[in-house]
């Protein structure tokens, strides 16, 4: 069996794109996730937690799991 935590990250506007429309990134989840998988924790997979009218996420959940002792 597994259990599972969840990190919610802020994605923050990084400029306009080639062809329009607003960049929106992050860089902060490299080190949750390597943080993470120091700790014994897997990384496994993200969900957009929130997305605004002009169907931009702007919040995402990652997701961890490991087996439960």
């Amino acid at each position: 069996m597994y259990e599972y935590e969840f990190e919610r990250i802020k994605l923050s506007t990084t400029g306009y794109g080639l062809f329009g429309g607003l960049q929106i990134g992050t860089q902060e989840h490299l080190e949750i996730i390597r943080t993470r998988a120091a700790a014994g924790w897997r990384f496994a997979g993200c969900f957009p937690a929130y997305q605004n009218k002009g169907g931009y996420i702007e919040t995402i959940d990652l997701i961890f799991e490991r087996e439960k002792n």
